[in-house]
C-alpha cells in the first residue's frame, strides 16, 4: 500500500498482528481477510509495506503470469463478496469498501495499466527499491533476509520487462518522457548519476561474515537495475509515444481509482480554476499585511525565506524542529479536538536515506509497539537551509491531525474493522483528502494565525488546486477557458510546456522540483488531483452530516466516527456516513 503524499508516500506499518475477542468474524470479514492473505502471497512487498511478518525474503512476480494471478484472485473474491448479505451497517460498510476497491483494481488490471505504466515514483522499480527502507536491520538474520531479497531483484525486473513488452505488443507503452525519467531515477540509485543507494545499504550491515554476503547481493541488485535502466533507454523508449496525455477513457478510470468516487471531470476542472483564484486572493491579502500594502506573493515569500527567525540550518536541526511541532500538536489536540489514544501518540520525524525530495509517512507496526508512525523527508543533496513557514502545514499533513492520526487510528480499531480494512486498504482521495482537510482544519482551530504559517498553508493549498487544473487539462488536452479568472493563456490548449509555465506562475517552488512534479502528473494521471478533490469531498461530507444532525452535530464525534470507518472510497464513505 503506497500513495504519494506531499511529494512522497504513505505506507503502512510492520510486525505483529492485532486480534482480540471482538475482532469482526462475519462472512464478509472472513472473505476480506482471506483475500488479504492470498494477496500478500502474490505481493510480498505489500506485506512489508503493511507490516506483516513472514514475507520479507520474497519479491513479487511482475510477469504477465503474476498479473494474471492477481486478476483471478480479484474475480474470485468479488464473486464471493457479492453473494454475501450484510447483517449490520458495519458489515454493509465492509462489503461496500471491498467491492469498490477490488472492482476498480480489476478494471485497471484488465486495462493493462499496472502492467504497462512506468514512472519514476510509483512503478515497479520504485516500489522494489523503496521496500528496503522499511525492512528490519537489527540482527544478522535481518541482514540475511535483506540479502535474499536483493538477490531476487534481477528476476523481478525481468518479469516486469516481460509485462512491458507484452503490453507494448498491444500498443500500450508509457510516454517516452516517463520511460526516460525512470531511467534517470534508476541512475540516481545506482551511482551512475548520484549516490549509490545499494552501496549505502550494504555499508550499514554489521561488520561480521554477513557483510560480504550483503555487499555481493547489493552489487547484483545494482547491476540488475543498471541493466534495466539501459533497456528502458535503448529498447523501450524507441517504442514509446511522444504524446504525454493519456486521454479521457484512461483518465476517468484513474480518477475513479484514486478517489473511490466518480466525479464530473469537466466540472472539477472548472472548480479548480475558481478554487485557485480564491486562494490566490487570500494569499495576496496576507502578502499585503507582510509587505506594507504590496500584494505581491513572491515578495512576501522572499521576505519570509530571508527571515532568520523562520529559517533553520542543518538537516538534523530541521528534523528536531519537525519533531517538536508534531509532539506539540498531539499533546494539544488530544482530548480537546480529537480522541487520540495513548497507543498512537508517538510519532518520529526522520531524515530519509535517499535525496529525491519526497516527503512521506510510514505507519506504526500493526502491534502498535514495535515501531511508531514515522514522518520521512528525503532532503535533496546540498540542501541545508529550511524555511519553517512553508512546512508548518506539512507537519500537520503528515502527522496529527493528518496521516498519523488517520492511519494509526484505523490500525487500532481491531474491534470495528477487519484486517484488510485496517492495513490492506488505502484510497488516495480518502487519505490525502483527509490530510489536506486536516491542514485547513488547523486553520479553523486557530493554529495558523501567524501570517507566515497561514501563507504556507494557503501556498500548499494553492499548489494542490493548480494540480487539479494542470493534471486534468493536460491529460484531456482541454482548452484553457477564455474567461478563466487568472487570465492565463485564454483559449490555448494544454500541453506539458503550458503546464510547467502554469506551475511556475502559481507555485513558489524551485524550478527542478516543479519539473519533477510535472513529470509526476504526466506519468501518474489522476493521482495529484486526489488531494484537493478528496478534501472537497471530505468538506462536503462534513456539511452533509451537519445538515442531517442539526444542533446535535459535534465535530469531534464526526471525526471519530468517520475515521473509525477506515480507509475506503469516497463514494462508500458518504454512503456510510449517511447511515450513522
Amino acid at each position: 500500500m503506497a500513495v504519494i503524499g506531499g511529494t512522497g508516500a504513505v505506507v503502512a506499518g510492520r510486525v505483529g498482528r492485532v486480534t482480540d475477542a471482538t475482532t469482526p468474524t462475519s462472512p464478509i470479514d472472513q472473505i476480506s481477510e482471506r483475500f488479504f492473505e492470498q494477496y500478500l502471497e502474490l505481493m510480498p512487498t505489500s506485506a512489508t509495506f503493511a507490516g506483516v511478518e513472514g514475507y520479507d525474503h520474497r519479491l513479487p512476480d511482475h510477469s504477465p503470469a503474476g498479473y494474471q494471478a492477481l486478476i483471478e484472485l480479484n474475480r474470485r473474491t468479488l464473486a464471493e463478496a457479492s453473494a454475501v448479505q450484510p447483517a449490520s451497517p458495519r458489515e454493509e460498510v465492509a462489503k461496500d469498501a471491498l467491492l469498490e476497491r477490488l472492482g476498480l483494481e480489476l478494471e485497471t488490471y484488465e486495462a493493462g495499466v499496472p502492467q504497462s505504466q512506468v514512472n519514476a515514483l510509483t512503478s515497479v522499480p520504485a516500489e522494489i527499491r523503496q521496500v528496503f527502507d522499511l525492512m528490519p536491520t537489527a540482527t544478522e538474520s535481518d541482514w540475511e533476509t535483506i540479502a535474499i531479497r536483493l538477490n531476487q531483484i534481477g528476476t523481478t525486473l525481468d518479469g516486469f520487462r516481460e509485462s512491458l513488452l507484452d503490453q507494448a505488443a498491444r500498443g500500450q507503452v508509457s510516454a517516452v518522457r516517463q520511460v526516460n525519467d525512470l531511467a534517470t531515477r534508476i541512475a540516481s540509485w545506482t551511482g551512475a548519476e548520484g549516490d549509490d543507494y545499494f552501496a549505502g545499504l550494504a555499508a550499514r550491515a554489521p561488520d561480521t561474515a554477513i557483510k560480504a554476503t550483503v555487499e555481493a547481493a547489493a552489487a547484483a541488485a545494482r547491476t540488475a537495475y543498471d541493466q534495466f535502466g539501459q533497456w528502458l533507454t535503448t529498447e523501450l523508449a524507441p517504442q514509446a509515444p511522444a504524446r504525454d496525455a493519456c486521454g479521457r477513457e484512461i483518465y476517468q478510470l484513474a480518477s475513479r481509482n484514486f478517489l473511490g468516487a466518480a466525479v464530473d471531470l469537466d466540472e472539477t476542472y472548472a472548480w479548480g480554476w475558481q478554487e485557485l483564484a480564491r486562494i490566490d486572493q487570500e494569499m495576496q491579502g496576507i502578502a499585503a499585511s507582510l509587505n506594507g500594502g504590496d500584494r505581491s506573493i513572491v515578495a512576501a515569500a522572499e521576505l519570509l525565506d530571508n527571515d532568520p527567525a523562520r529559517k533553520i540550518h542543518g538537516k538534523e536541526a530541521f528534523r528536531d524542529w519537525m519533531q517538536q511541532l508534531a509532539d506539540a500538536a498531539v499533546e494539544e489536540l488530544a482530548g480537546e479536538h480529537f480522541d487520540i489514544p495513548d497507543a498512537i501518540k508517538k510519532i518520529e520525524c526522520m531524515i530519509a536515506p535517499t535525496s529525491d525530495g519526497s516527503i512521506y509517512y510510514t505507519g506504526p507496526s500493526e502491534d502498535l509497539t514495535t515501531r511508531p508512525g514515522q514522518m520521512w523527508w528525503a532532503v535533496p543533496s546540498g540542501v541545508e537551509d529550511f524555511a519553517t513557514w512553508r512546512e508548518v502545514t506539512t507537519v500537520y499533513h503528515e502527522g496529527v491531525p493528518g496521516h498519523h492520526l488517520q492511519v494509526a487510528q484505523t490500525m487500532l480499531r481491531a474491534d470495528k474493522l477487519n484486517r484488510w480494512q485496517r492495513i490492506g486498504c488505502w484510497v488516495s482521495g480518502h487519505g490525502e483528502g483527509w490530510a489536506l482537510y486536516a491542514e485547513r482544519l488547523m486553520e479553523e482551530l486557530g493554529y495558523l494565525e501567524e501570517p507566515g504559517a497561514r501563507l504556507g498553508m494557503l501556498d500548499a493549498q494553492g499548489f494542490r488546486a493548480a494540480r487539479v487544473i494542470v493534471d486534468i487539462g493536460m491529460h484531456l488536452e482541454l482548452e484553457i477557458p477564455r474567461d478563466n479568472p487568472l487570465g492565463f493563456r485564454p483559449g490555448e490548449r494544454w500541453n506539458a510546456e503550458l503546464g510547467f509555465e502554469f506551475l511556475r506562475a502559481y507555485s513558489r517552488m524551485e524550478t527542478e522540483f516543479l519539473r519533477a512534479e510535472l513529470n509526476r502528473y504526466l506519468g501518474w494521471p489522476g493521482q495529484a488531483p486526489s488531494y484537493k478533490v478528496g478534501e472537497r469531498i471530505w468538506l462536503q461530507a462534513r456539511e452533509e452530516a451537519r445538515q442531517r444532525q442539526g444542533a446535535a452535530f459535534d465535530l469531534r464525534t464526526f471525526h471519530r466516527d468517520a475515521l473509525d470507518l477506515g480507509s475506503l472510497g469516497l463514494d462508500p464513505l458518504r454512503r456510510a456516513l449517511a447511515r450513522l
